[in-house]
């Protein structure tokens, strides 16, 4: 069975860029070469996206190769399959990354124990529930990437598929 995503690098360092390429490689089983072009919402950086198809778990194991780079904001999607949830991951230099499941129609699936516990914390008063229920559906990732999205409009995408 395979899922098919997408790659969103919306910020990178220049001399990164390699370095993304092969974690990607690396992840994937082909060679990977992006096409870098500059992102006009942070001079000095570059973005690049492209498509993959690859057996499920595939966008984990994506946004793990990339996570914790310093200065490198991304984004990595599934659809949904027979057999696994769709996914979607996030990630800023300023809050990390952030996961969520998502279903049939992109809609993010909130377990139930996550909004159990945000309505304990906020009912205990450690936090507003609106506050909790912003972070369970990735709101403060959304804000950051928002403008780094809308500069990469018209950006090409490339199909890239992985043997299985």
């Amino acid at each position: 069975m395979t899922t098919r995503g997408v790659l969103y690098v919306h910020s990178a360092p220049r001399a990164l860029c390699p370095h993304v390429e092969w974690a990607v490689a690396g992840v994937l089983g082909v060679r990977v070469q992006l096409d870098w072009i500059r992102q006009p919402a942070s001079p000095g950086t570059w973005r690049a996206e492209f498509s993959w198809r690859g057996e499920p778990g595939t966008a984990s194991k994506l946004a793990s190769a990339l996570r914790g780079w310093h200065l490198l904001r991304f984004e990595v999607t599934a659809e949904p399959c027979a057999t696994a949830e769709g996914e979607r991951y996030s990630a800023t230099p300023d809050l990390g990354i952030f996961h969520a499941v998502t279903g049939i129609h992109g809609d993010i699936l909130i377990p139930e124990d996550r909004l159990r516990a945000a309505l304990a914390r906020s009912v205990q008063g450690e936090t507003d529930l609106e506050a909790e229920i912003a972070k369970l559906l990735g709101k403060p990732w959304d804000d950051e990437l928002e403008p780094f999205r809308y500069a990469g409009e018209g950006a090409p995408v490339r199909w890239l598929h992985q043997v299985v």
